[in-house]
């Protein structure tokens, strides 16, 4: 009675469910190649010409004055903007922009601004582009953007596509015809990301997680379903002798699929659940006193440091952009050359490509307090909690992990000072349950790549060889139905 049950419930999950897993193992091997085409600050970085010492007239005190705000500045970087040298100015959440050149204030960005932003990062005429207001499409769907928008679109015959924020006059997204095939062959699919329903954003996650929660259901009755028939006696009889298998065909390869992946397709989808954050923890906030220890405020005396003198000390380099922080108290200028690399430049003139790592390791251990250091050691390769299947992520780190009730960890880039990873035990869900089952991210695969990429892939099409049987079953039972019903 309990089998036949098990039988009914776990056919017609299968029928409604089916076609997501046939999505979601394909667009799976998808994802581990190609990302959701984004814009990050190393992408601008990338775009954006080097710094030219004869524009910049105005020192970060006048640019702080400019703005007129009641409270010190928590950051102030000089880049680029429009062609222009200027500072931003982070106070808070907000950021605001002064131009280097003549100490005014960013005002509304216009059309005319925004049309040449666009045309430098494609590097095409605007003329040549159609231009568009967008609310929502494909490639501006997520939440991100809401504070962001109007955006208008700069359209390329070529296929490149442009969004620049009216508000924040900045290239928000960049799209190619082969990002947007990868996205469609990847992402898209994989999170249900089809624009009429993931731009309602409460109604896109419930779906997501109700999907994969009840697959992970259908996949578990299965599972036992499978175990609970299979013979290793073979006590069933067919045409050619005795099996462990009571069935024939499509029905014989679901079940003999489901016994050798269903495990994996289990914990996938529930995995993959896990991703929606269903089930809040109560986490702890995070512990700042080592972040900020290592970046304090900037120093009132460091405000009227010229830039033009530190960019005189790299004149070899194609600097970037130039950040006004502190190490241990002390001003320094933290370069980024056209390579991504970084220089650093002390207040007394002195250039470096790493800060001291015995005084990150002092400030490391004062800023722990009561609760002390567990562990403080230099790694020169991922571990489990600090790892990039891309090698991305910066190496050599200084590890250090808190003797707290979280056993927090910290990774600090030598050449920043800056903390790059982090993790706490009250992550140990997120960590293990999600990352670990659905990306399978063991250092070990991923140091010995192609190794990951093999075992993902096997996995993946395992997954989608059980999906396409259930599919076809799926197709059979509802042509049945459907008979029946006519009859």
């Amino acid at each position: 009675m309990i089998k036949r049950a098990l039988i009914v419930v776990h056919r017609w999950l299968g029928v409604v469910f089916c076609l997501f897993f046939v999505i979601w193992f394909p667009s799976g091997i998808g994802m581990m190649y190609w990302d959701f085409p984004e814009v990050t600050p190393a992408d601008r970085l990338e775009r954006s010409p080097a710094l030219d010492p004869a524009t910049i007239r105005v020192s970060p005190a006048q640019a702080v004055d400019a703005l007129g705000q009641p409270h010190p500045p928590e950051q102030i970087r000089l880049n680029s903007f429009d062609g222009r040298p200027v500072y931003r100015v982070r106070v808070g959440r907000a950021e605001q922009i002064v131009y280097a050149d003549t100490g005014t204030t960013r005002g509304d960005v216009s059309r005319d601004v925004m049309a040449r932003v666009a045309s430098a990062w494609a590097g095409q005429p605007a003329a040549a582009a159609t231009v568009e207001p967008i609310d929502v499409d494909q490639w501006t769907v997520q939440g991100s953007f809401r504070s962001l928008r109007p955006l208008w679109k700069y359209s390329w015959p070529g296929g490149e596509q442009v969004y620049v924020s009216q508000v924040s006059g900045e290239v928000v997204q960049y799209t190619t015809p082969a990002s947007r095939l990868g996205a469609y062959l990847g992402p898209i699919p994989h999170w249900l990301y089809f624009t009429p329903l993931r731009k309602h954003q409460l109604a896109w996650s419930r779906v997501v997680t109700w999907t994969s929660g009840i697959g992970t259901l259908a996949a578990i009755v299965g599972l036992a379903i499978g175990v609970w028939m299979y013979s290793p006696v073979k006590r069933y009889r067919s045409q050619a002798g005795t099996t462990s298998i009571p069935y024939r065909g499509q029905k014989r390869w679901h079940m003999v699929l489901g016994l050798i992946f269903g495990v994996a397709t289990a914990t996938w989808a529930f995995s993959g659940m896990l991703s929606m954050d269903p089930f809040p923890l109560t986490r702890r906030g995070d512990r700042g006193d080592i972040p900020a220890a290592l970046r304090g405020g900037i120093p009132a005396a460091a405000l009227s440091t010229n830039p033009r003198s530190v960019l005189a000390r790299l004149h070899n380099e194609r600097v970037k952009e130039l950040e006004l922080t502190s190490f241990d108290g002390e001003p320094v200028y933290l370069a980024t050359t056209g390579r991504a690399d970084t220089r650093i430049v002390t207040a007394s003139g002195e250039v470096g490509t790493a800060f001291d790592r015995d005084r990150i390791r002092k400030i490391v251990t004062d800023a722990a307090g009561p609760s002390g250091l567990a562990e403080l050691r230099e790694i020169t390769a991922y571990d489990w909690y600090y790892l990039d299947r891309r090698g991305a992520r910066p190496l050599p780190v200084i590890l250090a992990r808190v003797n707290d009730a979280d056993q927090s960890r910290y990774y600090i880039d030598p050449r920043t000072a800056r903390v790059v990873g982090s993790y706490r035990s009250s992550s140990w869900m997120s960590r293990w349950l999600y990352h670990g089952l659905h990306s399978l991210d063991a250092p070990w695969l991923y140091a010995h790549r192609p190794a990951w990429d093999i075992v993902v892939i096997t996995f993946m099409l395992g997954g989608t060889a059980l999906g396409v049987t259930s599919l076809i079953l799926a197709w059979r039972v509802i042509g049945r139905t459907l008979w029946r019903s006519d009859s």
